[in-house]
């Protein structure tokens, strides 16, 4: 489900600066309605931030540079320090691609799941260390902004539903 700009109070809507550097993937236009689509659902609509979706060689060398992890990953998150910029997101195509067939679903949706999981790391969320808190929410933003289907959780850490006090209430 796409979010038209016009939703947004004030007809302000957040800045999304977006690198492709793959020919594969969603539009770019459709990744920025996503990207506005969740920040809004969390409530940070109009805080800016960076995503840059590229394949396994680039994502490799930032996993590598900032982790100490040398192979590729799905998606990575650079919250900032500054508190009017959300932060950076990097998500790999291929590697969505390859998670997306493995799982039984499309790459859109696989693409939706990443950004989801990687705003919520911006926003302080870590699925490694709560008690199951950022899945719930990632389970409820799934739902909430693009509807039913696969929402990327496993199942035993989603099995209470987020506290409804969470997330904003959606707009109708």
């Amino acid at each position: 489900m796409d979010i038209p700009d016009k939703r947004y109070p004030g007809g302000k809507t957040p800045s999304v600066e977006l690198t492709v550097t793959v020919k594969s993937g969603p539009p770019a236009e459709r990744m920025r309605r996503w990207t506005r689509a969740v920040m809004k659902a969390c409530g940070v609509s109009l805080r800016p931030v960076s995503v840059l979706i590229c394949g396994d060689q680039r994502i490799r060398g930032l996993n590598r540079a900032f982790r100490g992890i040398d192979k590729p990953t799905d998606v990575l998150s650079f919250p900032s320090d500054d508190e009017t910029f959300l932060g950076d997101l990097a998500i790999d195509v291929p590697y969505a691609l390859r998670q997306a067939v493995r799982r039984g679903h499309g790459l859109d949706r696989e693409i939706q799941i990443l950004l989801t999981h990687g705003i919520l790391h911006l926003l302080g969320h870590d699925h490694e260390t709560d008690d199951g808190t950022m899945f719930r929410l990632q389970a409820e933003l799934m739902a909430r902004v693009f509807g039913p289907g696969p929402d990327g959780v496993p199942r035993d850490e989603a099995s209470e539903p987020a506290p409804s006090r969470a997330l904003p209430e959606r707009e109708t």
